[in-house]
């Protein structure tokens, strides 16, 4: 075959190839986050996902699970992590960079929602007005929190806000920290994987935590007493999470596969993991029940007293969003009427 023949076609070659459809290329995105394998959110919402991903894609794209942040780096540094590229998704709580994403903490203020997929549904309506410039670089995919938020104590019991005086209690947030000291603990914040060696150690005396995620750490091994909140007033707390995508890696994909991602996020997705958290509640407390530990629910006049000591919050979290330049009355009025709307 001629010299100029043989460039000729392999010059066609290479533009068929070229030519193929992007659609063709097989893509691994990579989802890091801190949950062990059997965690509720691993095998309820990770897996689950990354299954519908896989299968509408025709397997062209799917996921490299990097669980228990066995992609290195530490719980509060995966908003970073996925941002700058380095892992292509993660499901984190931006409350563990403590003051980063302040519009967000709204939900993270005490006794606003006792119902996630209530609260999933307006964080994620309250995120398209005042949350999205907080994100810049990342593609937010989900926007939820988790269901009533507990207080679990090895020590003792907290009945009365008088029990928390003395005690050294863990918080995942700011907001949540500000709430411990105001009801009379010492807040000692940290991430979640933290909470079985700290408790052991003694270095808290027990923590602020949903139901949910208690079996896959064993924590109802580490503490003997459970207080539960009045399911008739709003959850002690909650913690706001996001489903995060690096917005370069998105960009980058054909336009059908991000069709994909597209058809798998947003507000359905976020009213969905909701529901999610929400029915995760039984499993944990079952576990802390076999084992003898003692659940005790906190009476709702009591709780009035816990509501009317921590209201100076709202105040300090208007004010600070105030000096940001922010209209924080207003941003606190709006999440407040959406939890309404969507609590009917």
């Amino acid at each position: 075959m001629p010299t100029m023949l043989r460039t000729a076609l392999g010059a066609l070659a290479a533009a068929a190839i070229a030519a193929t459809p992007a659609a063709a290329q097989d893509v691994t995105l990579k989802f890091h986050h801190i949950w062990t394998p059997q965690a509720m959110a691993s095998v309820n919402v990770i897996q689950p996902w990354c299954e519908k991903i896989a299968a509408q894609s025709a397997n062209r794209m799917k996921c490299q699970v990097l669980p228990a942040m066995s992609g290195g780096g530490t719980p509060p540094q995966l908003v970073d992590r996925v941002k700058d590229g380095v892992d292509d998704l993660t499901i984190t709580l931006p409350g563990y960079t403590a003051g980063r994403f302040p519009a967000m903490e709204v939900f993270e203020l005490p006794f606003m929602t006792n119902s996630a997929e209530a609260g999933a549904r307006a964080a994620w309506d309250y995120f398209q007005k005042y949350g999205v410039k907080e994100f810049a670089g990342t593609k937010i995919l989900a926007v939820w929190v988790h269901d009533e938020g507990y207080i679990h104590t090895a020590p003792r019991q907290v009945r009365t806000l008088a029990d928390f005086k003395g005690l050294k209690m863990r918080a995942p947030t700011r907001q949540t920290n500000k709430l411990l000291a105001t009801l009379g603990a010492t807040p000692v914040g940290m991430p979640l994987p933290s909470i079985p060696d700290a408790v052991a150690r003694g270095t808290i005396d027990g923590f602020l935590l949903p139901w949910e995620v208690m079996p896959s750490l064993r924590l109802h091994e580490l503490v003997k007493y459970h207080s539960e909140t009045d399911p008739s007033r709003p959850a002690l707390y909650s913690a706001v999470f996001v489903f995060a995508m690096n917005q370069a890696r998105y960009d980058a994909l054909p336009a059908d596969l991000r069709k994909v991602i597209d058809d798998n996020s947003g507000a359905a997705l976020s009213q969905e993991i909701g529901r999610i958290w929400d029915a995760s509640q039984a499993a944990g407390r079952k576990l802390a029940q076999e084992r003898g530990n003692v659940i005790y629910v906190i009476p709702a006049a009591e709780l009035d007293g816990w509501v009317k000591v921590s209201a100076p919050l709202y105040d300090e979290w208007v004010a600070d969003m105030d000096k940001r330049g922010l209209p924080g009355k207003q941003m606190l009025g709006e999440a407040r009427e959406l939890l309404a709307k969507y609590r009917k």
